[in-house]
């Protein structure tokens, strides 16, 4: 709120201190003025002025808010809980199914699935920003609400960089700069680190599933993939042209990783790492080196995903530990 000034009129002034009679109480009025024009200035004209906020999303598209956004809604669950890294996680007025991490994020109202969206309840929570996930939510549906003017900003970092650059990102966008470097600087620290422990050490091939049915992998470009390669292993199926292959077994048979690993369709379901086990003449299950990761731990992007990358390095680690000893 403006400060309220009085300025008094000097021609309703009486007695001995009106200007007529006092010289230098002439003089101070204009001074006064002066000053009066400075302090409006100062508070009104950063306002008048402020530069826009300027962003680049993970499409390479710039979006561009008035001011930092206090209403978000999150589209995709590694949307959510990056918000929530980066110190944001209360501005969040909606997001989707399966939003579980943290725990707080459990109290947020659900705009739909990422697959299926509430766009009716997406406009109701007057959102100042839509933080989508392109390879996730129905296209159609996002274009619908940039049709009706919401700003949209898309967060699907496919590699490391992408990953850290979005934290910072997200920080800026809500706000909390510091925070989304600080975030982003601790998970490049943590993964540079296994790199220099675990990455020039003996290779091991693995075989990473993501589904079972259909029986699915990821190739070499997918961030999992820069996880296990800096823990010091190959991707057997990273050659492959498409990011999520569908494979049969018999191809992963021929293959015959040192390591299979995966998640599952839980935190801590391991059945579909352990339904390998039938195939007894296989490297993976001769030496015992099925590993399940938990999949939210890798298969979102998120600082979390330093906790995933430890796991993978271990369970690799192992995997040497377990080569007879004419095989080193």
């Amino acid at each position: 709120m403006m400060p309220s000034f009085h300025m008094p009129d000097p021609n309703t002034m009486t007695g001995p201190e009106t200007p007529e009679q006092n010289p230098k109480e002439e003089r101070k009025w204009p001074l006064l003025a002066a000053i009066f024009a400075l302090i409006i200035a100062i508070l009104v004209l950063p306002h008048a002025h402020a530069e826009p906020l300027i962003v680049t999303d993970d499409r390479g598209r710039q979006v561009q808010l008035q001011a930092p956004a206090k209403r978000i809604i999150s589209l995709a669950p590694h949307i959510t809980e990056n918000l929530f890294a980066v110190g944001v996680g209360e501005r969040i007025v909606g997001t989707v199914n399966f939003s579980d991490h943290p725990g707080a994020a459990l109290e947020i109202p659900r705009v739909g699935s990422y697959k299926q969206l509430d766009l009716e309840s997406i406009i109701a929570l007057e959102p100042d920003l839509i933080i989508a996930w392109e390879a996730g939510n129905v296209r159609s549906q996002l274009e619908r609400l940039e049709a009706m003017g919401h700003t949209l900003y898309y967060s699907d970092p496919r590699d490391i960089r992408q990953l850290a650059q979005g934290l910072e990102t997200l920080g800026r966008l809500a706000g909390h700069p510091q925070q989304g470097h600080q975030t982003a600087r601790e998970l490049e620290q943590a993964l540079e680190g296994l790199r220099d422990r675990y990455a020039g050490r003996s290779p091991v091939t693995v075989f990473y599933q993501v589904w079972d049915r259909p029986l699915m992998t990821l190739n070499g470009e997918h961030i999992i993939s820069q996880v296990i390669r800096l823990c010091g292993g190959r991707n057997v199926f990273g050659h492959l042209d498409a990011a999520v292959p569908r494979l049969n077994r018999e191809v992963v048979l021929a293959a015959d990783p040192e390591v299979i690993m995966g998640g599952g369709m839980g935190e801590e379901d391991p059945q579909w790492v352990e339904d390998w086990r039938r195939w007894t003449q296989m490297t993976a299950v001769a030496r015992d080196n099925l590993f399940f990761i938990p999949p939210s731990l890798l298969q979102r992007p998120t600082p979390r995903l330093a906790a995933g990358a430890r796991r993978v390095c271990q369970a690799l680690e192992q995997a040497r530990q377990r080569r007879p000893e004419d095989t080193e």
